[in-house]
C-alpha cells in the first residue's frame, strides 16, 4: 500500500486529510510538530508524497522541506494560509513539486495528490528501461549490460545517480553547480576531479571512442549535456 506523510498542525485539518486519503486506499502517516518532522525528514524516502503544511509550530514547512530535500526526492505538497506568488515561489525553490493555498477543496487536494504520485511512478517507470546505445541500464539493480556482447559491470550508487540526472536532462547542459546540488546537496563537495572521472568512467563504458563522444559531451566553462 502507499504511504502518505501529512504534517499538518491543526488536528482537524490532518484528521480530515488522512481520512480522505484513506478512503482513496493510502496508508497515511500524521505529524503535528515541526520538530519531529525535521527530525524525520532523513526518513522520508519511505512515502510516495508528503503533504508539509508550511506554518508550522516550533519549525516551518520551509524549513522542513530544505532539509528533506538533503536526503529524498519524495514528492512534496506544500499547503499554506498564505497564497500569494511569492510564498508559492519560496516554497517550490526550496524543492516543493505543489503548492496548494488554504482553505481548499478536498476534490482538488485528491487529484493533486494522484497527479503528483502518478508523475513519479511513470517517471521511474520510464527510467528503469532505457539503452544508451546496445547497453541496458537497471537503475534497480545499478547494473549496465550489453545483451550482444555480453559484457555486464555494476556502478556505484552515486554513478548511478548521475546517470538518472543526465536522463532527466537530456539534451540539456547540466552545469557542474547542478550536479553538486543533486547529488551531493549540503555534504562535503567533492573536487571537479571527481566529476571528470565520472564522466570518463561513462565514456569507456558507453562509447565506441571515448575520444570522440557521441552521449557524453563536455561543454568547456558550464558543464556536461547528454544525448542518446
Amino acid at each position: 500500500m502507499k504511504s502518505i506523510c501529512v504534517i499538518e498542525d491543526e488536528e482537524s485539518l490532518s484528521d480530515l486529510i488522512k481520512m480522505n486519503l484513506e478512503l482513496e486506499g493510502y496508508q497515511v502517516e500524521t505529524i503535528t510538530h515541526g520538530t519531529e518532522a525535521f527530525l524525520q525528514a532523513a526518513d522520508m524516502d519511505q512515502f510516495v508524497l508528503v503533504i508539509l503544511d508550511v506554518m508550522l509550530p516550533e519549525v516551518s514547512g520551509l524549513t522542513i522541506c530544505k532539509e528533506i530535500r538533503k536526503y529524498s526526492k519524495v514528492p512534496v505538497l506544500f499547503l499554506s494560509a498564505k497564497g500569494t506568488t511569492q510564498d508559492r515561489i519560496a516554497g517550490l525553490k526550496l524543492g516543493a513539486n505543489d503548492y496548494l493555498p488554504k482553505p481548499f477543496d478536498l476534490e482538488e487536494l485528491l487529484l493533486r495528490v494522484q497527479i503528483l504520485i502518478e508523475g513519479v511512478e511513470n517517471q521511474q517507470e520510464q527510467l528503469n528501461n532505457v539503452q544508451i546505445g546496445e547497453f541496458e541500464i537497471d537503475f534497480s539493480s545499478y547494473t549496465v549490460r550489453n545483451p550482444k556482447t555480453k559484457f555486464e559491470t555494476e556502478l556505484s550508487k552515486r554513478e548511478m545517480e548521475l546517470l538518472r540526472l543526465f536522463f532527466m536532462k537530456q539534451g540539456l547542459v547540466v552545469s557542474r553547480e547542478e550536479i553538486l546540488d543533486e547529488l551531493w546537496g549540503d555534504d562535503q563537495y567533492p573536487t571537479s576531479r571527481t566529476i571528470d572521472n565520472y564522466i570518463l568512467t561513462f565514456r569507456k563504458i558507453f562509447e565506441k571512442d571515448p575520444k570522440n563522444p557521441v552521449h557524453f559531451h563536455s561543454i568547456r566553462g558550464v558543464g556536461y549535456k547528454f544525448l542518446l
